[in-house]
């Protein structure tokens, strides 16, 4: 059974930083692609990151330079560090881990509300 639960939301002030976890369980961790999504109130939820299995990263335009992936795969968990947090990101953010078959695991979401 494949369980996904992300850590680390909270309150910043703007200008701050945050680092988010997602833990993986039920797969073979190091061969799976990661994301990162996030959903405002009122907003689709959006693509913030991927991180491949071979570590190549991928940010969308509004996080570029500030929000970095990573992965640990001896700890099956995948990081977000995000800094020079806005208001606009406030959002919960999600990780989802999108397997070859088609199926999609999502976690539970971490708020994270930065305030300006």
């Amino acid at each position: 059974q494949v369980q996904v639960v992300e850590s680390g939301g909270g309150l910043v002030q703007a200008g701050g930083s945050l680092r988010l976890s997602c833990a993986a369980s039920g797969i073979i961790f190091s061969a799976e692609t990661m994301n990162w999504y996030r959903q405002a109130p009122g907003k689709q939820r959006e693509l913030v990151g991927t991180i491949t299995w071979g570590g190549t990263t991928t940010y969308a335009d509004s996080v570029k330079g500030r929000f970095a992936i990573s992965r640990d795969n001896a700890k099956n968990t995948v990081y977000l560090q995000m800094n020079s947090l806005k208001p606009e990101d406030t959002a919960v953010y999600y990780c989802n881990v999108p397997r070859r078959n088609g199926a999609s695991y999502w976690g539970q979401g971490t708020q994270v509300t930065v305030s300006s």
